[in-house]
């Protein structure tokens, strides 16, 4: 039947049909509206303000934005903020998912301790966790520790969740041939629970990252003056909306970057599995 069918399209081809050229697929493809899309929306945005149906002390030129970008570049100040804001979303995901996946392993395997504990994790979450800030630089000081502190708070709910929710979930076979081949806690742990959650935990992992880069930005806003958030804070004190448009940009081109980065190490890891997109 396959051999049929592939006779069938030669011969259509044959006939005069030629198949469809690179650009011709590209522009029927899902991508090219993926990039036209916020182009329209670019060159609109554009034409409104240069017509005065915008007010261009609000809302500046995609064109004014982009021209401030490249002298921000230039001048080296943008790429020393992206490194600090890197360096503290990196320090506090670490510091705030391995006590998230720790403890969503153990709550998950043990319904004692999950009946225990999870009550004050669950009153807890609810909390904004920027309303936690003020607490976090009164005990910590306004330095670098108390932004990695808030950091972490925030992304331990998100992995810990996740983790707690893929660990609960798995199919209660495994675990009793675990236990038939009298297999210890530890051995549980690593060759059926960490494997068998690996995909939530990439999910609680994009989650917290996310929300990592929330917590950052604003948490810039006090006892620093380096980092994206600091830099989008001035420029709303001394009224330069371009540069506020470039932080915000930055803060959304260092999200993607940090979930391709995420999707890439997950189909490495878990390659049997679709990958999961937030």
């Amino acid at each position: 039947m396959t051999t049929m069918a592939s006779e069938a399209r030669i011969h259509i081809r044959a006939k005069g049909e030629t198949a469809p050229s690179p650009l011709l697929r590209f522009v029927r493809s899902d991508g090219f509206a993926a990039v036209v899309s916020p182009l329209f929306i670019l060159a609109v945005w554009e034409v409104l303000v240069r017509v005065g149906a915008l007010d261009a002390r609000f809302f500046p030129t995609p064109s004014s934005v982009i021209v401030e970008l490249f002298a921000l570049i230039q001048s080296g100040q943008l790429f020393i903020d992206i490194g600090w804001t890197v360096l503290r979303v990196v320090i506090g995901t670490l510091l705030g998912a391995i006590p998230g996946l720790i403890f969503g392993v153990l709550l998950g395997l043990s319904p004692t301790l999950r009946a225990f504990i999870q009550p004050a994790i669950n009153a807890l979450y609810p909390v904004p966790k920027i309303a936690l800030f003020p607490l976090v630089m009164m005990i910590f000081g306004i330095g670098e520790t108390s932004k990695w502190i808030i950091v972490a708070i925030a992304v331990f709910f998100q992995m810990f969740f996740s983790t707690l929710a893929g660990v609960v979930n798995i199919d209660q076979i495994y675990l009793d041939v675990a236990s038939n081949f009298k297999a210890n806690r530890w051995q549980t742990y690593w060759t059926i629970a960490m494997p068998g959650a690996l995909p939530f935990i990439f999910t609680g992992l994009q989650l917290g990252v996310g929300m990592a880069l929330i917590v950052v930005v604003i948490a810039e806003n006090f006892g620093t003056q380096v980092g994206v958030g600091f830099m989008i804070w001035r420029s709303w004190q001394i009224f330069e909306v371009r540069d506020m448009y470039v932080g915000l940009v930055v803060v959304a081109f260092l999200g993607y970057c940090f979930q391709l980065l995420l999707q890439s190490l997950q189909r490495k890891v878990i390659p049997w599995k679709g990958q999961t997109r937030i």
